[in-house]
């Protein structure tokens, strides 16, 4: 899934390999690419990440999160979005988020809470550049259940 998807480049990105993607337009943002995702043979909806996302019945394996928190974060508390993340995540799933430092480290310190397992790293065109990523893993929570007390 690519929460931001712009034009449709992550899903472009991954045109050659047997996956399919989930384009989704931030329903209020500025530009409206949902046509030129439908013209690149993509698929796509419009959402506001402030609400819960339908998904049944599938989860996915990976979430492209790039810049969706800077649009967010005036708008809603980015806890939700996060946690709406983790109901559509896989266990085990991968989250990629591209974001300025400030807010990944919001987040880090979020999905660090929700037992992910994460780490912020430089931006592929180098260190300078002020966009960073965050990829984090959801953990898959194996825990003996609790005896009963007599």
């Amino acid at each position: 899934m690519d929460m931001n998807a712009n034009v449709g480049g992550f899903a472009a990105a991954l045109v050659k390999y047997p996956v399919w993607v989930m384009n989704v337009v931030p329903a209020n943002t500025d530009r409206d690419t949902l046509g030129v995702i439908y013209e690149r043979g993509f698929i796509g909806t419009y959402h506001n990440w402030c609400e819960a996302f339908s998904t049944y019945p599938r989860t996915y394996d990976l979430i492209h999160a790039g810049g969706i928190f800077s649009i967010y974060q005036d708008r809603c508390d980015i806890t939700y979005i996060l946690l709406e993340m983790d109901r559509i995540l896989r266990p085990e799933g991968t989250v990629i988020f591209r974001d300025t430092v400030e807010v990944l480290v919001k987040i880090k310190s979020i999905t660090d809470g929700m037992r992910w397992k994460s780490q912020i790293m430089d931006h592929e065109s180098g260190p300078f550049n002020p966009e960073k990523l965050l990829v984090a893993v959801k953990s898959y929570w194996t825990g003996e259940p609790k005896q009963k007390q007599l």
